[in-house]
């Protein structure tokens, strides 16, 4: 293998690290913003819950006040109708008092259905608590898991960036703006070659393209993809079990350890 490819797949080992680095950090923000919108939601869902049930106790209150003003008409027209003297003024009396027995008596089921829509409220507002205060519990753990993972993600961009910086000057000019090139339109610059085929792309290499690939006298030759433009590498570890004739550590162990 060129010895700048090899360098290149530590590089872009570094540089998929340190995108997943930042990714992460740029990520976990905007979870606990999520979060944060989802309690708010959730909060105005219970807020909603708790001012319907203040208005039906606002309601139930109006209602027994008028009760009570029927009620006290009913006493005062039972006081009047005792003293009447004509079949005009007995009539007219009786006809206050069942007008007045009449809205008592639809008052009193309108308050029933008050009651009972506030216990369907309260009910309503026990799992709205429930909801609050889960939301809030998952809130606080993603703020700190949030926190403890930016920390330690930076200090791990730090050293990722100085291995990178290490890195680059070793390689290659003419190789390190391929690489570059490649990797800013691609995404990645560096693919395996695996069973004839690119890895990045999944399309198949040429049978000629492949045997030079595995041939290592073609050291100091660097191969690209013709579909996708990567630069190819050939893993004999990976190769095959066939194909193996000796134990040989693969390269994505070899870059491990490097890093």
């Amino acid at each position: 293998m060129h010895p700048d490819l090899e360098k290149m797949i530590v590089l872009q080992g570094l540089d998929v690290e340190a995108k997943r680095l930042r990714d992460e950090m740029s990520a976990l923000p905007k979870r606990v913003a999520e979060l944060e919108t989802k309690l708010k939601a959730t909060q105005g869902q219970r807020a909603v819950v708790v001012d319907l049930i203040a208005k039906e106790e606002v309601l139930r209150r109006r209602q027994e006040l008028d009760i009570k003003d029927h009620q006290a008409k009913m006493a005062k027209v039972k006081k009047q109708l005792d003293q009447a003297t004509t079949t005009v003024q007995v009539t007219a009396f009786e006809h206050e008092i069942s007008f007045a027995q009449g809205e008592v008596s639809r008052l009193e089921d309108a308050e029933l259905e008050s009651m009972e829509r506030s216990e369907a409220l309260e009910a309503q507002k026990a799992r709205a608590d429930e909801a609050v205060a889960a939301d809030e519990k998952i809130l606080e753990r993603e703020r700190v898991r949030a926190a403890e993972t930016i920390a330690a993600d930076k200090v791990a961009l730090a050293g990722v960036e100085e291995r990178r910086a290490a890195l680059r000057p070793e390689i290659g000019e003419d190789a390190l703006s391929v690489y570059d090139r490649i990797s800013k339109g691609k995404g990645t610059a560096v693919a395996e070659a695996l069973n004839q085929k690119c890895m990045a792309c999944q399309m198949m290499l040429r049978p000629q393209k492949w045997n030079d690939l595995r041939d290592r006298s073609n050291d100091e030759t660097m191969m690209t993809c013709e579909s996708c433009g990567r630069l190819l590498y050939y893993d004999p570890a990976r190769d095959a079990p066939q194909k193996k004739a000796v134990p040989v550590e693969s390269i994505a162990a070899s870059i491990i350890r490097s890093l």
